[in-house]
């Protein structure tokens, strides 16, 4: 699997990975320090002891909206804009002001209910249109194919994570199969209609890594998650890179991202 440890950029093969396999993995893309102050900062509101195993009666707990400095930092770090410039385009992003939602999943008895494997939705369908508090909802979210809203998706390890660890499961190149579904859809796009089934018998990889690794990902890359069958809880960031202007599959300048070339190359552009 290609790694990154500098701020020097993510390598040719690394990109060329990318659009082939809807994913790259950097290691240590922000300091493992920050990673330790997130978690401290985050058992305050989880409802269970870190040192007594007893008390982690839940397999999986959702926190929601971390905004402060050792998460802002970890969103920002050198090495991460380059990479978001070198698979987005220079100017074509925004950075994150947080880091989201965090999943944090625990050794438990008790099946987790949300292992279904899915794309994440990224903006409100039509029925939402002047609606307040749209994203209450977030069931009736769509994606289309110019992956509106939504630039990258983003697996930030925020503690280790082996193969027993929960580690998010990714069929790899399924962004391909997705593109070929959503261009069908036009800018509406789809939600629930979205048939992941249709990346069935991809092969597997998991997000596995030490705290400080990041998973770039392409928008519509197919994952899910999965019971936790190690020792120690797994702390998991899953943001979107928000866009600065909407992807285009039809550029005057020929000058597409990877994420864009990714999408073409699917639907024989």
């Amino acid at each position: 699997m290609a790694r990154q440890e500098n701020t020097s950029g993510l390598t040719e093969t690394q990109i060329s990975q990318f659009i082939r396999d809807g994913y790259v993995r950097i290691d240590n893309a922000f300091p493992r320090r920050l990673a330790t102050m997130g978690r401290n900062r985050m058992w305050r509101d989880i409802d269970a002891n870190p040192n007594d195993s007893s008390t982690w009666t839940k397999p999986v707990v959702r926190l929601f909206v971390y905004s402060q400095k050792p998460f802002r930092e970890a969103a920002n770090t050198p090495v991460l804009h380059k990479a978001f410039d070198q698979l987005v385009g220079r100017g074509r992003w925004k950075p994150r002001t947080s880091l989201g939602t965090f999943v944090v999943r625990f050794p438990a008895d008790e099946m987790p209910s949300d292992t279904g494997w899915h794309v994440d939705a990224s903006f409100p369908g039509p029925e939402f249109a002047g609606v307040p508090n749209e994203q209450t909802d977030f069931s009736k979210w769509r994606v289309n194919i110019n992956s509106r809203g939504r630039a990258l998706l983003m697996l930030f390890l925020f503690s280790d994570v082996s193969e027993h660890d929960a580690p998010t499961r990714i069929r790899v190149g399924s962004h391909l199969d997705m593109a070929r579904l959503l261009v069908t859809a036009g800018e509406a796009g789809m939600g629930r209609d979205l048939d992941v089934r249709v990346s069935e018998g991809r092969p597997e990889a998991l997000a596995t890594g030490k705290a400080g690794t990041v998973y770039l990902c392409h928008p519509f890359l197919v994952h899910a998650a999965q019971s936790h069958h190690g020792t120690t809880p797994r702390f998991l960031a899953q943001p979107d890179l928000p866009p600065a202007e909407p992807f285009s599959l039809n550029r005057t300048d020929d000058d597409y991202s990877p994420v864009e070339i990714a999408i073409r190359n699917a639907i024989g552009k």
